[in-house]
């Protein structure tokens, strides 16, 4: 990669191929419905050798264009993480760029880069010594990031050609034994992964799809494949479910029909990063996990864990607070790769009862915890990992972390009811990478209560007649309902700073404090942090 190719490349035309590639996929799934539809009334119409032949063939025909949209997805996947690096290579050629146009610097066509020449000044040495003292400096900058641009781009230049040449070759043949059992731990699934040819893992996408698609320690692209092959089935099995059913169940149902087809035109869509879908479960109101980039290969990978009245109806929402970290965190760090994950794999309170209680949190943990030491034994190399919980989500959390093993390098809690524990001690993570942020128009704060606290703000507003109450109930509690509040200096985490008016939802609110502070935890640096 040369600086004057990378200044002329387009990384729209790139994401445009993936967008194709999307397409195709598509398109050949229609003609698997048709060719499908065509064979099942065969069957029903004609017996005998000949009959059993053709519909062998047709058999062979539609896994053979099964096959060929998983490799479809895979070239999309391919492409657009490409165009995802080469965004972040402009980005940074851009600094560069800006950086020599404010210090008059020249690049020329071959990226060499140098300062201008200026007139000796016998008058004033001193100033002329710190002139080019200062041009070499700006030079040194500007040198640096085009290097770190070029490297970028040709690490996923190299990376892009490797992956595509190896879809050149789309045989599938069985692996020589069965998938690991349901006991065995992430880190053992991909040991047994790493032993199979691309071969045997495309057959494991095209016929073990339900299995591959929520092994955690597998890598997410091909977690990615075989859940996107599953959701024609699962669309067709809502929508049996949808024509028997009534009453309560009947809303239940087209709520969950109504959320796949949010998720799924997102996962077709071209707005921002690509989705990969990491597991989808449609029992209850549903359940997914999505990533957005590639995290297998990012540099830094956030969590997102959501709370209360979280369903696949509300995962948009959800999974657009996740994104807007990941972008932001890329505009500050375009060197490194960053990728979120909505982890919307527990069963999220719905009313107020229910977000009384840990049981729904004790009972989610263990499948985060899982989910993280999948994320782990999947990456291709270091990560820093961070699992962010925002509201009952941040319990959730709290009750992970509570025991030893967390594969986390940090955890962050936002609008916090508690988390379960009295202490950032109590967490087994270092103090140092333990953060919190609770907004003072967030009511998080003022309603979930602890029943001891209420007792002692009364007995409180009673010795200050009139101004009491608006002392004590108008400010801030360190008790709440499960545990001491973490945004309380006293608890022992970081608490960064966040807007004061951002209410329970508008921390992801661009251009304000409180995403700049989670964007930068994410990418392992220190946030403003304030007095509370």
């Amino acid at each position: 990669m040369t600086y004057a190719r990378l200044r002329a490349t387009d990384p729209g035309r790139w994401r445009a191929a993936a967008l194709a590639w999307r397409g195709w996929a598509s398109t050949v799934a229609r003609w698997a419905a048709a060719l499908g539809g065509q064979a099942s009334r065969l069957r029903s119409a004609w017996s005998g050798a000949a009959a059993v032949a053709a519909a062998g063939f047709l058999d062979r025909l539609c896994r053979r264009l099964t096959l060929f949209r998983v490799i479809c997805w895979a070239a999309d996947q391919v492409l657009s993480e490409f165009a995802g690096a080469l965004s972040r290579a402009r980005a940074l050629l851009a600094r560069a760029r800006r950086g020599a146009d404010r210090a008059g610097l020249v690049i020329d066509d071959r990226g060499r880069v140098t300062a201008p020449a200026r007139p000796p000044s016998p008058a004033a040495p001193f100033r002329a010594a710190y002139q080019a003292a200062a041009d070499r400096e700006a030079v040194r900058r500007t040198a640096a990031d085009l290097s770190v641009a070029l490297t970028v781009a040709d690490a996923a230049d190299a990376a892009a050609a490797g992956a595509l040449t190896a879809l050149a070759q789309p045989e599938a043949v069985p692996p020589p034994a069965a998938p690991p059992p349901a006991t065995a731990t992430p880190t053992q699934v991909r040991r047994w992964w790493d032993g199979l040819t691309p071969a045997q893992r495309r057959w494991l996408a095209v016929t073990r799809a339900a299995w591959l698609g929520s092994a955690d320690g597998v890598p997410a692209g091909y977690r990615d494949l075989a859940n996107r092959l599953r959701l024609d089935e699962q669309r067709a099995e809502l929508d049996r479910a949808i024509a028997g059913a009534d009453g309560r169940e009947l809303r239940r149902l087209r709520g969950l029909r109504d959320g796949l087809d949010a998720l799924a035109g997102r996962l077709d869509g071209e707005d921002g990063p690509r989705g990969s879908l990491l597991r989808l479960d449609l029992g209850g109101e549903g359940r997914t996990v999505v990533a957005l980039g590639d995290p297998d290969r990012a540099a830094q990978v956030l969590t997102h864990v959501p709370g209360m009245t979280a369903d696949l109806a509300s995962a948009g929402g959800e999974l657009s607070r996740a994104e807007r970290v990941a972008v932001r965190a890329t505009e500050l760090d375009p060197a490194r790769a960053t990728s979120a994950v909505l982890w919307l794999d527990y069963d999220a309170p719905d009313f107020v009862d229910e977000a009384a209680r840990r049981a729904q949190a004790e009972a989610g943990a263990p499948a985060l915890r899982r989910f993280q030491e999948g994320l782990r034994a999947a990456h291709d190399g270091p990560a820093r990992l961070t699992v962010l919980g925002h509201s009952y989500g941040s319990l959730v959390v709290g009750a992970a972390a509570a025991t030893p093993g967390l594969a986390a390098d940090g955890v962050v809690f936002v609008g916090s009811p508690g988390v379960g524990v009295e202490s950032a001690r109590q967490l087994h993570l270092p103090a140092d990478r333990v953060w919190s942020t609770t907004s003072r128009a967030d009511v998080i704060q003022y309603a979930p209560v602890a029943p001891e606290s209420v007792v002692k703000d009364l007995a409180l507003s009673r010795l200050v007649p009139g101004a009491g109450a608006l002392l004590t109930f108008g400010t801030p509690e360190d008790e709440l309902w499960h545990g001491h509040n973490p945004s309380d200096p006293a608890f022992g985490s970081r608490v960064f700073a966040s807007q004061a008016d951002a209410g329970h939802l508008g921390y992801w609110a661009p251009g304000r404090p409180a995403l700049d502070a989670l964007a930068t935890i994410t990418l392992g640096g220190e946030p403003d942090v304030t007095p509370r």
